[in-house]
Order: structure tokens, then sequence, then C-alpha cells
């Protein structure tokens, strides 16, 4: 029998999905998707959601203020694997479960950085340029296979993005707050110092968490420790990278390459950066593959069900 739980939802993406709002409605009759398309916040997100007791967000920022005017909201299902958007103590204060799968899309976010890694090794943004101005020319790269790539955050992309590399014979170096001794011997991983990666990695990608502790991890003195011609990559979170040390670096050389799928501001307003042949930007879609956002609407789903009051130190 299906629910007559009232359920919003607030992600645009979700709600444009017409074969997962078939799968939502196999289930639940009573609900409001959002049809008009548009960026839902503040007072507008509280008008959305007024009177439902499940909520499906994506990108929807939630906060005290908005819990507080949501007396009826008893879940909160996460489109998506980020939770930087959630106030996760405000929500346990006012006894908001979570719906949240961590990981469900991390082989597209893994994909991407290996895309990222090999398109910058064979500069293949230099080689576009070049094509489109009628420039025919043999620019020499350099393969993937054998370098050394350092791991900062070793979750659940970091370890599918370590047995990639692995394939490719690459030397993986990983520094993350947690041990994961196990993993590191099976997949013959050197578990190193932040400091320690950017001075040994040919290429640097990172895939942590944005928060109060990794918020400008790397900052312009970590970015200048970096190896002179390496490589980064960012496919995590906006916030975590000094972008303006990053154009630095790339104009003088030091940095051979770098590649971000995610910016402090999005859409990102440097052009100087984006205009840079090495540098390569794509705009946020590294865990929006067709099957990840299958998989990703498939656990928000889910998660109206199975949820539980979140904690802080467990996110």
């Amino acid at each position: 029998m299906k629910s007559t739980t009232p359920i919003a939802v607030a992600s645009r993406s979700f709600s444009k999905h017409t074969k997962l709002c078939a799968e939502l409605l196999e289930r639940y009759i009573n609900v409001h998707f959002n049809d008009k398309g548009i960026s839902l916040s503040g007072q507008e997100l509280v008008n959305f959601a007024k009177g439902k007791e499940k909520l499906i967000i994506g990108l929807e920022k939630i906060d005290e203020s908005m819990l507080s005017k949501l007396p009826e909201l008893k879940v909160i299902s996460k489109y998506g694997v980020g939770t930087d958007m959630l106030d996760i103590i405000a929500m346990s204060r006012h006894g908001v479960r979570l719906g949240w799968t961590p990981g469900v899309n991390k082989r597209s976010v893994t994909e991407l950085t290996i895309a990222f890694m090999i398109s910058i090794l064979r500069r293949l943004p230099q080689i576009q340029l070049d094509i489109r101005k009628g420039i025919w020319r043999n620019i020499i790269g350099k393969q993937l296979s054998n370098h050394t790539v350092g791991i900062i955050g070793c979750g659940n992309v970091g370890k599918d993005l370590t047995i990639i590399l692995r394939s490719f014979g690459c030397a993986v170096l990983a520094n993350d707050i947690l041990d994961f001794p196990d993993f590191y011997k099976s997949h013959n991983v050197e578990s190193v110092t932040l400091n320690e990666i950017l001075r040994r990695s040919d290429i640097v990608t990172i895939h942590v968490p944005l928060n109060d502790t990794t918020r400008g991890i790397l900052g312009p003195d970590q970015l200048r420790m970096m190896k002179s011609g390496a490589i980064l990559i960012n496919t995590a979170r906006g916030g975590l990278v000094d972008e303006d040390e990053v154009k630095r670096l790339l104009k003088s050389g030091k940095l051979a390459g770098a590649g971000f799928d995610v910016f402090g501001t999005e859409p990102p307003e440097d052009l100087e950066l984006l205009k840079l042949p090495n540098f390569m930007a794509t705009p946020h879609i590294g865990g929006s593959s067709e099957e990840a956002v299958l998989a990703m609407g498939r656990a928000a789903i889910a998660g109206l069900d199975k949820n539980e009051i979140p904690d802080q130190d467990n996110m």
C-alpha cells in the first residue's frame, strides 16, 4: 500500500528525472515536486516544505532558522553525498532524522578524476585550444602509468580511486584523519603526512568533505610545497583550495596543470584562471553521471524510510 505521508522534493535535478519521480510515486502518493525548476533557499524553501513530514534535498541549505519554522518535518533525505549544506547540530536538536548514503556516486567521481589526470598529462586542454585555432602540431605529453599520486582523503572516493590507480602501476600515497591499515596494506598504499604528499607526489588529488577543519586545507603555503611540474586535481568541494594561488603557480609554471570540478563560487568568476591553457574545468559534474544520478535518487528514496538522528562526529 502506498504511503500518504506528505513529501516535498526540493531538488531540481530529482524533480525533472522522470524515472526517479515515477519510482518515488510508487511508494508515496502525496508528493510535491519542484516542478518550476527554481533554486529554493531561505523562506522560499520553508514555504515549499511547509506541512510536509519528509523532504528530499540536493544542494539546498538547511539551517536552524528553517528548521524552527518547519515543526512538522521529521526526515530530510539527501540526494547526493555532500552534507556541508546541512546544520547537523540543529537537525539533531530538532529531532529531524537524516537519510544519507555515503559513497553512492564514488565511481562517477573517480572516473572524472582519472579523466582529469590523463587529459592534463597529455596536455589535451592546450591541444584543443590549438586545434580550434587551426593549429595542427604534435604536443608531447606524459602517461599516467607509474606516476606517484597523492590522495588527500581516503574515504569512499579515495579508496575507489586507489584501486583504479594501482591498475595503472601508480605509487599511491594517502593522508586521512582516520587510519585504514588493512586497506593500505592490501593495496600497497603508503600512509604519509599532508606535507609529505605535497612534496613527493607528481599528482595531488583531494577528496575530503568541506567543514571547519578542511576549509582552506590547501592554502598558499601548502600549494607552494608541491613538486615543480606537479598536477593538482579537485573534484571534492570548492573552498578547500586557494584558487588565486593555484592561478599564480600555473602561470609561473611551478604547477604543470590543474583540473577543478568545484569552485569556491559557482559558477566561477575568475575568467583568467579558466582560460589558462594548463587549467581544465568542469561545472560540478563529478557525481552526475547517468548511473550515479539514478543511484543517488534511489538512495534518497530509500532514505525517506531508512534514516537516523544525525551525529556530527560520523558525517
